[in-house]
């Protein structure tokens, strides 16, 4: 049984998926979590790109140990000096270094000839194994390339110290077929091909990353790179869950096998899933609501004599829980810190306490206290904390079919002073954030607004998702309450406090380096 490396790239090709913009405190949930997945490899980001990535892959170098951290970078000294300072203290720290090699792309983007293309390759390798124990390179675009440049391009790089060569399909183009016939090229043309690992990045832009990836398994490869729920550019990636419970499902015909912990994958999908915005379809395989859901009548007749005559997966491999209440009204805060301790969340000492009066306060209001509830609220208590320039003190709506919707606010600043305002709009919604507007006192256009429930009945908490404009930059936030209009007003300022405590946060830098 073959092992295949699974390298997860939700924090950084993930995170490029339009509308998604994660803070701190949200990627390292997502890399904790990853790594209680048993992922192998996480890519945290693009240390070059901006400070703010600079510092979340470093911090989660630094932070997770059991599995090794990489960041990308181009062919280029700068990008990787500044990935080697974010990486360096990392349990096995590793870097990810691409260049184009197809011909559009050399023409056009990096306006170099194959010959300049190779030595740039060759320079970046190379001073790059003067850092880091490990360093994949890709080569973009690879499967519009020409086969005999890839080959040749491929074993300059090994020579120079590259021990993984991904090969990606940058754009969705190649079919499983196609896709094969790549590696098993490589593997014939390339002389010191075996001294690498093959590792496969798909895009999902015709519907294939699944399918392509799978096809690169059977034909050699030992890496898979892809996301959670299949975020990411344009259509996304291959959907990392689909690829290990493919493998394992079909390990008969495959004959490999990843070291995912596969129980994690539900509640690992939650939680990109919540964090990004990105809500999962109810059809999407392995974790989609509906995946393990039987309407027809032939189907459920079926499953009640023999799960097994419509259902390959079981919910129970994938981590879909079957009872769904964690704790009660009665529970005392030991259970309680227990259960958050259980679920892997990190908290300290002064968020439980604020955490368990939530808890008791929601289990006053909701019959059954469900495990998304917790997890909801412990999310919502760290978002909170985060970048918390605003706080929401109180909020009031008056509205009726023949009176015009009104919402009073009051908010507190991070110098605890008091702010209090009133407006109107055409529904409640509006008239909390048209009240927000005029307090905050700047121009803010919203982009989106979603509302889902964290779990069923009526009773249920309320998430909402903004996206939106304000001050010139692009933001997201997210709230969480059981009442729609207080969770509308939380995600409207989480949004603008994380564009507030970055601009505080690069004026400090600014002020520190005069």
């Amino acid at each position: 049984m073959r092992k295949i490396s699974i390298f997860d790239t939700t924090l950084r090709d993930g995170e490029q998926s339009a509308g998604v913009n994660l803070n701190f405190i949200e990627k390292m949930e997502i890399a904790r979590q990853l790594e209680r997945l048993g992922v192998d490899i996480i890519e945290a980001g693009f240390p070059a790109s901006s400070e703010g990535d600079f510092q979340s892959v470093q911090a989660i170098a630094n932070t997770i140990k059991g599995c090794s951290v990489t960041g990308l970078s181009r062919s280029v000294q700068s990008d990787i000096d500044s990935a080697w300072q974010a990486l360096k203290r990392g349990a096995e720290p590793r870097l990810h270094v691409f260049i184009a090699t197809s011909p559009i792309h050399m023409k056009y983007k990096l306006r170099q000839t194959p010959e300049q293309v190779i030595e740039s390759a060759v320079q970046a390798v190379r001073y790059a194994k003067k850092f880091f124990p490990i360093v994949q390179w890709s080569a973009e675009d690879a499967c519009r390339s020409d086969l005999a440049f890839l080959s040749t391009i491929i074993e300059a790089v090994i020579d120079a110290g590259a021990s993984v060569i991904n090969i990606p399909d940058t754009v969705g183009y190649i079919t499983p077929k196609e896709y094969g016939d790549i590696f098993q090229h490589l593997f014939n043309n390339v002389p010191n091909i075996a001294e690498a690992s093959l590792s496969a990045h798909c895009h999902d832009d015709l519907g294939m990353a699944v399918a392509n990836s799978l096809a690169a398994v059977e034909n050699g490869v030992s890496q898979i790179e892809g996301t959670i729920n299949g975020i990411g550019e344009r259509a996304g990636n291959a959907a990392l869950e689909e690829v290990a419970v493919a493998l394992h499902i079909r390990k008969d015909y495959y004959n490999a096998e990843t070291s995912l912990a596969l129980k994690e994958i539900k509640r690992t999908s939650d939680l990109v899933s919540r964090l990004t915005g990105m809500v999962v379809p109810a059809n999407k395989a392995v974790v989609g609501n509906n995946a393990f859901a039987h309407e027809s009548g032939i189907h459920q007749d079926g499953v009640l004599k023999e799960k097994t005559t419509y259902e390959i997966i079981s919910p129970e491999l994938v981590g879909v829980a079957t009872n769904a209440l964690v704790l009660g009204k009665h529970s005392g805060r030991h259970a309680f810190k227990k259960r958050i301790d259980e679920l892997g969340f990190q908290v300290s000492d002064e968020e439980v306490a604020s955490l368990f009066k939530q808890f008791k306060d929601l289990a006053d209001k909701k019959k059954d206290v469900t495990e998304e509830d917790l997890v909801a609220l412990i999310l919502g208590e760290k978002l909170a904390n985060y970048s918390a320039v605003y706080s929401l003190q109180s909020i009031q709506v008056q509205y009726g079919t023949n009176h015009i919707p009104t919402a009073t606010i009051t908010l507190k600043d991070v110098h605890g002073e008091l702010q209090q305002d009133a407006a109107t709009g055409a529904g409640s919604v509006e008239a909390i954030y048209n009240t927000l507007e005029r307090m905050i006192d700047a121009d803010v256009k919203l982009l989106d607004y979603r509302l889902q429930s964290v779990s069923g009945g009526r009773d249920a908490l309320a998430q909402v998702y903004v996206k939106m404009t304000f001050d010139g930059k692009e933001t997201s936030g997210r709230g969480i309450a059981q009442d729609v209009l207080e969770a509308s007003a939380k995600a409207y300022i989480n949004a603008i406090n994380r564009v507030l405590y970055m601009k505080k946060a690069a004026l400090m830098k600014k002020e520190l380096a005069l």
